[in-house]
């Protein structure tokens, strides 16, 4: 899990993949949703219009497909409109929640691309992996999110699975889903507007950000999507249409801006309807900024 931080964030994000308008080419992204980091500042992003999974290294110019991108399908080369995705370091494969092909696969890194449906016939959208190595997805259809057991057929509910609604035991929209280190499930509770924490084993969950109705004040959320939390429990927040990154620090009855809010737009302190949300180890915020087909990340100020 990321280190907690208590610094400011620079307002400017340096752009590290995309950028160059909609389009195909390696330099370039189409529809974004999804990302992940590694230890050493590597990012894979879930390239949604471009059916791929696009590789960019820290101080290179250029990515390089390394899951999809032979076009929309459900061959064994090919991905249809992946979400969200997680790697495995240490075996050298991803996770890809492949939503247009309703699966969760497991794609080899280093042979060239092997696909293995891990999980079929779900809705699935945000992926997380806890410390024990279970799988939990978000299914955006029967409004719930199970835990799996690599290699099980049937996974454990740990959130929602009352149908589409607000009460504390309901879900509702599409969500992006977090871990922490106690198995606790933080969910953005899109069109709900607000953020759900789920502890181990509970029937119903507790609102920890948002709740408030749909707006752009301090206390209100507007359709937030990708989700971070930090060591001491504080939560970051891709509130999409509010065009902004929120810090939400625990317990707290309102958020910070450490991100955007500037207006929907492509300056270096704007965003356009951010999606995916990460965290490295030093406390950077990587943003997949979707209207403007890039990832920016922001550091944190030196001074």
């Amino acid at each position: 899990m990321p280190v907690a931080v208590s610094k400011k964030w620079i307002s400017n994000g340096c752009t590290i993949a995309g950028g160059n308008g909609r389009g195909a080419r390696i330099n370039q992204l189409s529809n974004p949703w999804g990302l992940w980091i590694t230890d050493d500042q590597t990012v894979y992003v879930a390239d949604y219009g471009n059916a791929r999974i696009i590789e960019k290294q820290r101080n290179t110019n250029n990515g390089q497909i390394v899951a999809g991108g032979n076009g929309k399908g459900n061959d064994v080369h090919q991905l249809n409109t992946p979400i969200d995705i997680i790697m495995d370091e240490t075996n050298d494969y991803f996770i890809i929640s492949d939503y247009g092909n309703k699966q969760v696969v497991r794609w080899s890194y280093r042979n060239g691309g092997n696909k293995q449906i891990l999980i079929g016939n779900i809705s699935c959208w945000g992926i997380a992996l806890d410390n024990e190595g279970y799988l939990y997805v978000a299914d955006c259809n029967r409004h719930e999110v199970r835990k799996w057991r690599l290699g099980d057929t049937s996974g454990v509910l740990v959130a929602g699975g009352n149908g589409s609604g607000n009460r504390l035991d309901q879900l509702r929209g599409r969500f992006y889903i977090c871990v922490d280190d106690e198995q606790s499930v933080y969910i953005s509770d899109e069109e709900n507007h607000r953020i759900m924490k789920w502890h181990k084993g509970a029937k119903e969950g507790i609102i920890v950000a948002g709740g408030q109705g749909k707006g752009n004040s301090l206390f209100q959320l507007s359709n937030p999507e990708g989700i971070a939390v930090d060591s001491l429990g504080n939560i970051y927040i891709a509130d999409t249409d509010n065009h902004r990154i929120m810090r939400w620090n625990k317990g707290a009855k309102q958020g910070l801006i450490m991100a955007g809010g500037y207006g929907k737009g492509d300056q270096a302190n704007q965003l356009s309807s951010p999606l995916g949300l990460k965290l490295d180890r030093q406390g950077n915020v990587y943003v997949v900024d979707n209207g403007n087909c890039r990832v920016q990340r922001f550091d944190i100020d030196p001074k």
